[in-house]
């Protein structure tokens, strides 16, 4: 594809986390990533209906820190690993930065939303928020 189409994304929110630095946070969300609060935007409030605590989310950010060059990565950042396409892995850095996290909803506070399992860090931009459909865990 020589010239691929351009996409443009409104981001509807942002993370609140007391992580700020993308070196001190979690790798994964379930590898100690702390509660963090998700801020959306009044404007897509009602999309937020029927959420509440106890729910399993896909979360969709822009991680907006990451390198866009980036191809290919040593996984996790090991260099003892081999050199694997970032298509094949979870690296933030990528042509497309968009972050894939399941969350579980903590507390509900109108378009404030407390989740855990989320390694985003703060001032992340929320593109997209999900159910999780069956069992997936």
């Amino acid at each position: 594809m020589t010239n691929p189409p351009t996409t443009e994304l409104r981001a509807v929110g942002r993370v609140t986390s007391p992580v700020a630095d993308p070196a001190a946070a979690a790798k994964q969300g379930d590898e100690g990533a702390p509660e963090v609060t998700l801020e959306f935007d009044t404007a897509v409030a009602d999309g937020l209906r029927g959420i509440e605590a106890g729910a399993d989310l896909l979360l969709l950010t822009w991680l907006h820190r990451a390198d866009r060059d980036t191809l290919v990565v040593h996984p996790r950042g090991d260099p003892a690993r081999p050199e694997t396409g970032v298509f094949a892995t979870r690296s933030p850095d990528r042509p497309n930065p968009i972050g894939l996290h399941r969350v579980r909803v903590l507390a509900v506070d109108g378009t404030r939303l407390r989740v855990s399992g989320c390694e985003a860090v703060d001032g992340t931009p929320v593109l997209d928020l999900k159910p999780v459909l069956g069992d997936e865990r």
